[in-house]
């Protein structure tokens, strides 16, 4: 993410791999708890791998993030005790004390899709030391906060946020950025795995346009800019239209016919939009940008950001409108996969 934001969400994509659930309730849920760990390290991974805010000279709060099983927080000796919870089997618990006036103390403990117990006495030592408690769920859904102030985000970052959103100037620039590597994305996805065809010419010719009037700074709002946006998507969707699915089984257990290409993307089940898919591969693709979206969502709190403001999109019911803004420049990031799995799978 640019300044303000430092911390950037990985791109890297996830390979998911199922798991043959076995008849018996015991298999089943050794099978789920599988999953559940695998989901942990994920998220603790990327959090992990992500450069760390601050220069050399300063001690950095980042914050604090536990999941797993038997998640724990009490006061202990005037300090504060955290074990992090068990994501996988055999596992060392893992511990923190924090010390009162500690100067990298967390800026904000994430209790992220975890189990496990605090004290009220916790309650009191986090506000009297000035760091917040948020629970998030494996969506990053903001369940719950706990701060001395009521709001677990950083004043100066939502300052950021909403002065970037009130300068013109600055959120076409931001805008501007951000879609301008979305259709850099669409042009390697093409290029790499696309197979070449009238509407992929159509749509290599329409995204170089765009990017040369993104350059020109031609999109004069953010309403022109949503327009190049769109029709830069469309063509890039069109291209590919036709490529052809492979399916086994299919006498025994018959599909749909348009199930056999890559269709439009869009839903018989939508009248705008492409949600509530009725199409397999626009289902992974949602899937897909659904991981992706939560990614984004749990970095951003972690950071301190609101996702409910945002710079280039409107929020409307507390959506996360800033998560929306970083997503676009990387839901392409999942081409590649997408048109590569299809490609290479026999479904």
């Amino acid at each position: 993410m640019p300044a303000p934001m430092k911390a950037k969400a990985s791109t890297a994509t996830l390979k998911l791999q199922a798991a043959e659930v076995a008849s018996s309730s015991d298999a089943h849920a050794e099978t789920d708890d599988h999953a559940w760990g695998k989901r942990s390290e994920i998220w603790e991974r990327r959090y992990q791998h992500g450069p760390k805010n601050g220069s050399m000279r300063e001690r950095s709060r980042d914050p604090l993030i536990l999941n797993g099983h038997e998640a724990s927080l009490r006061v202990e000796g005037g300090t504060l005790l955290v074990r992090n919870g068990f994501t996988h089997y055999p596992q060392k618990q893992e511990t923190h004390r924090v010390f009162r006036g500690q100067a990298d103390r967390p800026e904000r403990i994430i209790l992220l899709d975890c189990s496990g117990s605090l004290s009220f006495d916790v309650l009191s030592w986090l506000s009297e030391q000035d760091i917040s408690l948020v629970r998030v769920d494996w969506r990053g859904e903001v369940l719950c906060i706990a701060s001395k102030s009521g709001y677990a985000a950083n004043p100066y970052r939502v300052q950021w946020q909403r002065d970037t959103r009130a300068d013109e100037h600055a959120r076409m620039e931001f805008s501007i950025s951000q879609i301008t590597k979305k259709i850099e994305n669409s042009i390697l996805t093409l290029e790499k795995s696309v197979q070449k065809s009238a509407t992929w010419n159509k749509a290599m010719e329409v995204a170089y346009s765009t990017l040369t009037k993104l350059d020109e700074r031609q999109p004069k709002n953010i309403i022109e800019l949503r327009v190049a946006e769109a029709n830069a998507a469309a063509a890039y969707f069109r291209a590919w239209k036709g490529m052809p699915i492979r399916w086994r089984g299919t006498s025994k257990r018959p599909i749909p016919e348009n199930w056999k290409v890559i269709g439009q993307r869009t839903s018989i089940f939508q009248r705008a939009g492409n949600r509530n898919a009725s199409h397999p591969v626009n289902a992974m693709l949602n899937y897909a940008y659904t991981v992706l979206q939560s990614g984004i969502r749990i970095k951003a709190i972690s950071e301190g950001y609101d996702p409910t403001i945002g710079i280039m999109h409107e929020g409307a019911n507390g959506s996360a409108a800033f998560v929306f803004d970083f997503s676009r420049a990387r839901t392409r990031a999942y081409g590649p996969q997408g048109s590569g799995l299809c490609q290479r799978t026999c479904f």
